[in-house]
């Protein structure tokens, strides 16, 4: 059983395409790893979560007090609160107004 055209096309697309995609989200990837990097050799800590994580954490915690994974969330939670603080420049995108109007929550 022979493989159609359209078969061979496809197959040499692929093996044309996927190695370029590859690289280009490995690159991505480690250039963020790289700034990583750069603010935790610079500053010694760095904000664990962005904005919207933070927040779905934040309800999550609101919304499942009786959990039994609550305490760590909530410790999580107030440690990036602390974090992002004490360090002079954030990985992901707060903005200064964002960071001031958080609040720890009561463990």
């Amino acid at each position: 059983m022979a493989l159609s055209t359209l078969a061979w096309v496809t197959m040499a697309l692929s093996i044309l395409v996927l190695p370029g995609v590859a690289t280009a989200i490995l690159v991505r990837s480690m250039r963020s790893e790289d700034r990583k990097l750069e603010l935790l050799e610079r500053q010694d800590n760095i904000d664990s979560y962005s904005p919207r994580a933070l927040e779905e954490l934040r309800e999550w915690i609101q919304t499942n007090p009786n959990d039994s994974y609550a305490p760590v969330a909530r410790e999580r939670y107030n440690e990036c609160v602390r974090t992002l603080r004490a360090i002079d420049e954030p990985y992901y995108d707060w903005t200064p107004e964002q960071i001031e109007d958080l609040e720890t929550i009561e463990e």
